[in-house]
Formats: C-alpha cells, sequence, structure tokens
C-alpha cells in the first residue's frame, strides 16, 4: 500500500487492481477527475458521494497534477530511426 496527499489518496494492490482511491473508500480518483471533467461541479460530488469531502476532491486533482508533472515523455523526430 502506499498514500499520498497527506494520507487522502492511497493505492492498495487488491483495491480496485491498485488504482488511486480516496481514503477509506472505493471512489478511484479518475472516477472523480472524470466527473469533473464531464461538468459536475464540486457540490454535485458531495452529494452523490456523500463520504467524500472538498478536501479529498482536491486531494484527487493535486494527485493528477503531480503525476502528470511527474510524467517522462519521449518525443520522436520523424525520419529518424532512434
Amino acid at each position: 500500500m502506499s498514500q499520498h496527499d497527506d494520507d487522502r489518496i492511497e493505492v492498495y494492490p487488491a483495491v480496485l487492481q491498485g488504482k488511486p482511491t480516496v481514503r477509506d473508500t472505493r471512489i478511484p480518483v479518475e472516477c472523480v477527475l472524470r466527473k469533473l471533467s464531464g461538468g459536475a461541479t464540486e457540490a454535485d460530488l458531495l452529494d452523490a458521494y456523500p463520504r467524500l469531502t472538498r478536501d479529498d476532491i482536491q486531494a484527487a486533482l493535486r494527485y493528477a497534477a503531480d503525476s502528470i508533472a511527474h510524467e517522462v515523455i519521449v518525443l520522436r523526430v520523424p525520419g529518424s530511426d532512434r
């Protein structure tokens, strides 16, 4: 198990195939992000998921930003054989 962002986001290999989830729930970070990107408001999420808090939503956003910040992008130059 690993925990992130003040222990609000956790990863357990045996829970949801190791996807990051909001602590003490089975709510995947991905679900929170998809709902927000689909137009749901913070209030919509809090209403739909009573165990979720505003801090959990913010933690999910920070987790996603941190994940992207640590991504390694490999660019291939067209015409090169590398």
